[in-house]
């Protein structure tokens, strides 16, 4: 049985309580100032039907059409991101697995990139978030059929044909961008969205990662203590009466739909889904009945709060929430590189 390190309601508690705190602080801190007030007022207005008198329509767009539903996505989108992030290096077993080392990110970049040279962004904002969700999923697809030999699907072919399929995605992605580089606006729009962020982000992109949210971090909970036996190795936990087979599939495609889910509306974000598990995982554990709402709970926060940076650092213009985000993760990644390097060395 694995136990936590640290008692997981001394963690949830605070946790949820951040959250509040971060999600209230995405809403007020902006380029026009708001009051506390003036904020509960148009929440009122919206949830509870209350007057909300000394309410501006300015203040109402600013709260509920523009802020609220960015502080919403990027709370689902880090939870989505940091679950696919737990359940990855809980397959893999190796703590420094995240979403994209199955090709994912990638195959849901060159739909983006093909929603924007086809013209089909101009014609809808919608095509956006299809095109990325449908190439992401066929690109799991594909790597599935190319690990899986005589119905079996070896971690090790796997994560090589991830890698290999990735780096073959992201290269299509820079032909397609070089190939139209002389239209400077259509160039400029993907190179920010594949940098990642949430600006013009509305109630629409809620509506659209929150049932892949849903759907795929229940997934993952729902094998949880799977997840937990496949730490003991494949052939332990085939004896256990764990399905091997149909966990990797299922874990895969749970991935898949909250890593496709976050990339459609938020552009790629590099280090969440590899940061956020880690730390709760040195906190909290390895048992992921715990570990994964613990990181989706976490990377919700942790999200948002980069979001803030990214609106705030450079005021009033903003950095794109990939290059924060990748700032934060890239230094934490070296130091667990550095980390694992001194454990092998001193086994």
């Amino acid at each position: 049985m694995l136990r936590a390190r640290v008692r997981p309601a001394v963690y949830f508690a605070p946790a949820a309580a951040l959250l509040g705190i971060a999600a209230a602080a995405g809403i007020l801190i902006g380029s026009t100032a708001l009051s506390w007030e003036t904020a509960l007022r148009v929440l009122g207005m919206h949830l509870f039907s209350l007057a909300g008198e000394g309410v501006s329509e300015a203040d109402d767009v600013i709260v509920w059409t523009i802020r609220l539903p960015r502080v919403l996505v990027a709370a689902l989108s880090g939870a989505s991101l940091a679950a696919a992030g737990a359940a990855m290096q809980g397959l893999f077993r190796n703590p420094l697995a995240e979403p994209s080392v199955v090709g994912v990110s990638a195959g849901a970049g060159l739909g983006a990139v093909i929603a924007f040279v086809t013209g089909l962004v101009a014609q809808s904002a919608l095509w956006l978030p299809l095109c990325s969700f449908v190439a992401a999923l066929l690109t799991l697809l594909g790597v599935y059929s190319l690990a899986t030999r005589s119905g079996r699907t070896p971690i090790a072919a796997l994560l090589l044909a991830g890698i290999a399929v990735g780096s073959f995605l992201t290269a299509l992605s820079s032909l397609l961008i070089s190939m139209n580089f002389v239209d400077w606006q259509v160039a400029a729009e993907i190179l920010y969205w594949m940098m990642g962020g949430l600006d013009s982000r509305s109630w629409v992109h809620v509506w659209i990662v929150l049932p892949f949210t849903i759907v795929g971090g229940a997934l993952t909970i729902w094998f949880a203590r799977d997840l937990d036996l496949m730490l003991t190795g494949e052939e332990v936990s085939a004896s256990l009466g764990v399905d091997v087979q149909t966990l990797k599939l299922s874990v895969l495609a749970a991935a898949a739909l909250l890593t496709a889910a976050s990339v459609a509306v938020s552009g790629i974000l590099a280090f969440v889904g590899l940061v956020v598990p880690h730390i709760v995982r040195l906190i909290l554990g390895p048992s992921h009945r715990i570990l994964l709402p613990a990181s989706m709970l976490t990377g919700a926060v942790f999200l948002i709060g980069c979001d803030i940076l990214a609106r705030t650092i450079y005021a009033p213009m903003e950095i794109r929430l990939g290059v924060v985000t990748a700032a934060i993760g890239a230094p934490f990644f070296l130091w667990l590189l550095h980390a694992r390097r001194r454990e092998l060395g001193a086994a």
